[in-house]
């Protein structure tokens, strides 16, 4: 909803919230005049012109400050006679914001009022609704760094197969046959000792030695016989 008005013999375009340079008026920062001088109304389609003004319709603005305008130069002079006036003004002005444009029972203020709680209730669904999904987004990256880890875990084990841990009674029953075969072999090296030691009863050892005499003797001439 935008209005034109009329203050100071100056018609200015206005809608809420906007500022506006006005000439000097007298009254006080702070403080919230009328402006009844509402030539043109509209919203939208709908627009109500004055004749010279827009019956029921007003305009309210809060007072901002008192200020000063631009500074203008103003330089007069005439030729051939030597006359030169150079001179500065600078307006005095008051700023004016918007607080309300009222017409046919409705105001700028209270609609943009419920504009403004619809946007705010929005704001903080979509801000819920972004947390929630951080949330769900950092729940998921979670499970899935933990099901990375565990497929490397898993991935790992198959490549290198753990050992079969050994307790103290496979490691007694390991170490037994271990010492019985040591002592086996001890008493049969004893035994193979004393058998080399001891000499022959029956003249074994007689016979033995005269065996490689008997092979070098030549052997004897086997008897011709005749055909």
């Amino acid at each position: 909803m935008y209005a034109v008005i009329e203050t100071g013999g100056k018609q200015y375009r206005v809608e809420l919230g906007s500022e506006i340079e006005v000439d000097r008026m007298d009254v006080e920062p702070g403080q919230t005049i009328d402006l009844d001088r509402v030539l043109l109304v509209a919203d939208g389609d709908d627009a109500a012109v004055g004749r010279p003004v827009v019956e029921g319709a007003s305009v309210s603005a809060s007072v901002v400050r008192q200020t000063r305008g631009d500074k203008v130069v103003v330089f007069k002079y005439k030729p051939k006679a030597r006359t030169r006036v150079k001179q500065g003004h600078r307006a005095d002005l008051t700023v004016l914001r918007i607080a309300d444009i009222a017409w046919a029972g409705r105001s700028a203020a209270s609609e943009q009022a419920k504009v403004d709680k619809e946007r705010a209730k929005q704001a903080a669904a979509a801000e819920k609704a972004a947390a929630e999904q951080a949330a769900a987004d950092e729940a998921l990256a979670k499970q899935l760094a933990a099901a990375s880890a565990a497929a490397a875990d898993a991935e790992t084990d198959a490549a290198e197969p753990a050992k079969p841990r050994r307790t103290r009674k496979a490691a007694a029953e390991a170490a037994t046959p271990a010492e019985t075969t040591t002592d086996e072999s001890a008493d049969a090296d004893a035994v193979a000792s004393a058998a080399d030691e001891t000499p022959a009863a029956d003249g074994s050892a007689a016979l033995t030695q005269d065996a490689p005499a008997a092979a070098d003797a030549e052997p004897a001439d086997e008897p011709r016989k005749d055909g």
